[in-house]
């Protein structure tokens, strides 16, 4: 604001986020958060929406049941997993020293290693359920038929999962991919709720930095500036998944 006396920067604050080893540090601990959930919740979903799309006795209240953890707030999902691993005493300690997994108890959030065990886990267990809806929606848009000429042609049920479920499945799988990577790149309360960002800054995404330098230090510039690199840096990855994902797709349909 040049008129209250305030010279125009420029560029100032991008440079000097880039030059910033723990803007760095915390975009790294973005990225290997969302590669890692992300992975485990398609992963998991998959599994979750081919159980949930066969025909059994009592399949709408399994439905629904799955989706509980998903209509949890994530502050009180955040709570609840750090109550589970939280000192010594704690219930996932207890389990893991009971069937004998560990000997002594493990103090989860005094090192990085361990402190992004309950992170992770938290958020699958809490986002699994909706990548489980969409995929679900997607195999329900297959037509039986396809299934039916696939074990008259004497396809196994590998094969026709290769070659009838996923080809079909692309399009549910890349709108997961892209909802997912996104909410998991600003991931922000699980983890202010969970560790704060500890120990230290060891597990602290880009998002609660951002918080941090603009709310807590009082650097409106800079942290602004870091909130317009979140957003460049997920419109990219939201491109990504389009271009390549996309024209994929594309070519499978012709």
């Amino acid at each position: 604001m040049p008129w209250l006396g305030r010279p125009f920067i420029g560029l100032t604050n991008y440079l000097d986020a880039v030059r910033d080893p723990r803007f760095i540090g915390a975009l790294g601990h973005t990225l290997f958060f969302a590669v890692t959930s992300v992975s485990l919740e398609l992963v998991i979903g998959l599994w979750l929406a081919l159980a949930l799309n066969r025909a059994f006795k009592g399949r709408g209240l399994v439905r629904a049941a799955v989706l509980v953890p998903w209509a949890i707030p994530t502050v009180v999902s955040a709570l609840l997993w750090r109550f589970m691993f939280e000192g010594q005493t704690g219930i996932v300690n207890a389990g893991l020293v009971s069937v004998g997994f560990i000997r002594e108890p493990i103090v989860w959030f005094i090192q990085a290693a361990t402190a992004w065990v309950p992170i992770i886990l938290a958020d699958v267990w809490k986002t699994t359920p909706f990548v489980a809806l969409l995929l679900l929606a997607g195999l329900q848009n297959i037509d039986s038929s396809l299934y039916e000429a696939a074990r008259i042609d004497g396809a196994s049920a590998w094969r026709q999962f290769r070659y009838v479920t996923l080809p079909l499945l692309k399009p549910a799988i890349l709108v997961a991919l892209i909802f997912r990577t996104l909410d998991a790149f600003r991931v922000f309360d699980l983890v202010y709720a969970l560790t704060g960002g500890g120990p230290g800054t060891s597990t602290e995404p880009i998002a609660l930095y951002t918080f941090n330098a603009l709310l807590q230090n009082l650097q409106f510039g800079y942290g602004s500036a870091l909130s317009v690199i979140v957003f460049l840096v997920t419109f990219a990855l939201a491109m990504v998944y389009l271009r390549f994902l996309g024209a994929d797709l594309t070519g499978a349909r012709r």
